[in-house]
């Protein structure tokens, strides 16, 4: 049942739920086709070592991003904040 006059209408508190998982699915898309690399999980087969590795691009890629909302029906603004590496610096990997 889905709830009547002042109920709790559970059905439509989970589709709401469900629209928020395509925003963010929609927004990780969109993140990850804009990423002219291959890093991590993230693998593109435009983006690898002629070995079929992972090709990481440091030098434009090396950010975390947070999207923020615009409105419905805009475009979503993303803002990207550098990241810097003291001890541990990132590095191609092998897996063969």
């Amino acid at each position: 049942m889905t709830g009547v006059g002042e109920e709790l209408n559970q059905t439509l508190e989970r589709a709401g739920r469900v629209a928020d998982y395509f925003e963010l699915a929609e927004l990780m898309c969109r993140d990850a086709l804009g990423r002219e690399e291959s890093c991590g999980g993230h693998f593109r087969e435009e983006y690898q070592t002629p070995e079929g590795e992972a090709l990481r691009n440091d030098q434009d890629f090396s950010y975390v991003a947070a999207w923020e909302f615009t409105g419905d029906g805009n475009q979503p603004k993303v803002h990207k904040e550098p990241l810097t590496f003291e001890h541990v610096l990132p590095a191609q990997r092998s897996y063969k």
